[in-house]
């Protein structure tokens, strides 16, 4: 794939582990020397309290190709703040990094362009992790990795395709609405 990748855009929800683990995240991807690598830049320099934006990495000093910031999407106040922060900058953040590179290596992301393309992650992490003592590091992670990469193919491949969406828009009732219907919120 050799054409130039202006700006695509995916979520995933992968679900199934304990409660707390479940990931959504949206991503937008593109060319570093278009609006992606402009809000990139912009976002890791404006920097805003609760929302903390990091490059997603492997380790301390070993960011992923292509460039990727992490954007939470969830504020966390109080006692458990430092803790979330630290599962999300630790454990989520060495996810979605793995989740890009096997993204790279499915051939979602084409190799060449690695050094090309820049990813935003907006990061949806249950504020619910914090104050679990027992929560699974390993299935967080698994969850998240494997989350970056589904939202990844799915901006990469434009799917769902806007003929699928057509076809199924009146099958498909959105989760909180049918429960907000249901009197269950």
């Amino acid at each position: 794939m050799s054409e130039r990748i202006v700006m695509r855009t995916g979520e995933a929800l992968v679900a199934g582990g304990p409660p707390g683990t479940a990931a959504e995240p949206e991503i937008v991807i593109g060319e570093l020397n278009g609006p992606v690598g402009t809000a990139l830049a912009t976002l890791t320099g404006d920097q805003v309290q609760g929302h903390s934006r990091v490059f997603a990495i492997l380790n301390t000093d070993i960011q992923v190709r292509p460039v990727t910031l992490m954007v939470s999407k969830v504020t966390v106040k109080g006692k458990m703040a430092a803790r979330y922060t630290n599962i999300l900058m630790g454990t989520v953040q060495g996810a979605i990094a793995n989740g890009v590179l096997d993204a790279v290596r499915a051939g979602d992301i084409p190799k060449e362009k690695a050094n090309d393309l820049g990813i935003i992650v907006s990061v949806w992490l249950n504020p619910s992790v914090a104050s679990d003592d027992n929560l699974d590091h390993q299935i967080l992670f698994d969850i998240h990795r494997k989350a970056t990469a589904q939202a990844i193919h799915k901006a990469m491949t434009n799917t769902p395709d806007i003929d699928w969406l057509l076809d199924n828009q009146d099958k498909i009732t959105h989760k909180y609405f049918q429960m907000g219907l249901d009197g269950k919120i």
